[in-house]
């Protein structure tokens, strides 16, 4: 019997668990995945949790609801992988062989890295909304919050969803509007990154976007430490940004398993080709989504069109033959821009964000680089297709690859 072993069942280890159930005899093939959670949360409802939109029990569901049958699921934290000798070793001691592994840890944010930010004032004025324990403590305390200095800081790159703290401010700033108190409230939206995005044209757009709604730009801001007492920001090279409610991105890592596997870079992002999504150390280990160290979003979107690829991929290694599907960097977000509006960026490794239509040339019905209403329905439309179709692992109809149809140079 031939083992394919997938660790983690996040987005990434249940589209590929799905997809390669029905590929696989299940005569020939045993198929186990491996989580130490059981409760799989819908992330991008996190940006709707603290001003009101969903709640806990809209972005939450059992893990087990989206693992087919004739699947072995084991919850239980990983200790390693021994690449060597093919099998991975859980925290209680039990080794799991394998034939072919795939890796689909995630990615964890790390409050504790920087100095100060998960102190006295954690969850009390500093928050964080990458997760839901953050999420539904801000929702709280944006309840009786009278105003003041709102300052959303992202402290290091790459992060998970890198529009979701654009959507945030864009969404504060609606949030108070329409609640009357938008004038006691300064937002400021803190980034290491020279602008509001880390591609020239979206910047160029999105902090437009943000200038027309009062919100200023505060680029180059390297966070060093946070100082509770004083309620303020302090960066490398002193500067410091006062604040009354800090909205925190903090520092991303990728599992602390790859790390001591030997796997990852210095922030435990397993090491893969960026195309073929196959692990730079051993032929029979591939990566997908947040958990590589791929140069490209970390976003969900990427995780489909990469599963797509790797399905394939992981074909042409289990039959022994050369790869035949690429990842070109793929990624498309819609990003919420407030007051029942969105925008909606398409992009890959060689392509930055251009405006146009999307999905189909002149037709759309989503407008890129731009603000509509229809843009905002498909990000609200998408909690759907997620619970009951990307997960799946069922067709969607958006080419895995990046096309220029519909795009303006």
């Amino acid at each position: 019997m031939n083992r394919l072993l997938i660790l983690g069942a996040g987005t990434g280890g249940t589209i590929m668990v799905n997809k390669m159930r029905k590929i696989l005899a299940h005569d020939e093939w045993d198929i186990t995945i491996v989580d130490q959670h059981k409760i799989h949360y819908y992330q991008p409802g996190f940006l709707f949790i603290p001003f009101g939109m969903y709640t806990r029990q809209d972005v939450v569901k059992p893990k087990t609801s989206f693992i087919p049958l004739g699947v072995n699921v084991i919850f239980q934290e990983i200790d390693h992988i021994d690449g060597k000798g093919n099998h991975v070793v859980l925290k209680d001691g039990i080794s799991l062989k394998y034939d072919f592994l795939i890796i689909a840890t995630g990615t964890r944010v790390v409050p504790d890295e920087t100095p100060g930010l998960n102190g006295p004032l954690w969850q009390k004025n500093i928050f964080d909304f990458y997760t839901i324990e953050g999420a539904v403590a801000l929702a709280e305390f944006f309840k009786t919050w009278p105003g003041g200095n709102l300052v959303l800081n992202i402290a290091d790159v790459p992060i998970k969803c890198p529009v979701a703290p654009l959507e945030f401010v864009m969404f504060a700033d609606a949030f108070f509007v329409e609640r009357g108190t938008r004038k006691n409230v300064n937002i400021a939206y803190s980034t290491p990154m020279s602008g509001a995005f880390t591609k020239p044209r979206a910047s160029k757009v999105l902090g437009s976007l943000l200038e027309e709604k009062n919100i200023s730009i505060i680029p180059d801001f390297y966070l060093e430490k946070v100082d509770n007492e004083k309620k303020v920001l302090v960066s490398y090279d002193e500067r410091e940004i006062p604040f009354d409610c800090l909205v925190t991105i903090p520092v991303h890592k990728g599992d602390e398993m790859i790390g001591r596997s030997g796997l990852g870079d210095e922030m435990d992002f397993a090491k893969a080709h960026k195309h073929t999504l196959q692990s730079d150390f051993f032929p029979n280990i591939f990566v997908i989504g947040d958990a590589g160290n791929f140069p490209t979003s970390k976003a969900g979107s990427v995780v489909h069109f990469q599963a797509d690829v790797l399905t394939e991929n992981l074909m042409c290694a289990i039959e022994n033959r050369p790869f035949t599907e690429s990842f070109d960097g793929h990624s498309n977000c819609y990003i919420e821009t407030g007051f029942g509006k969105g925008a909606l960026i398409d992009f890959n490794y060689d392509t930055e964000p251009l405006p146009g239509s999307f999905p189909f040339p002149g037709i759309g019905p989503f407008g890129l680089l731009k603000e509509s209403r229809m843009n905002h329905y498909g990000k609200l439309m998408f909690r759907w297709i997620y619970w009951h179709i990307l997960l799946k692992g069922k067709e969607m109809p958006i080419d895995s690859k990046m096309t220029m149809a519909g795009k303006k140079m």
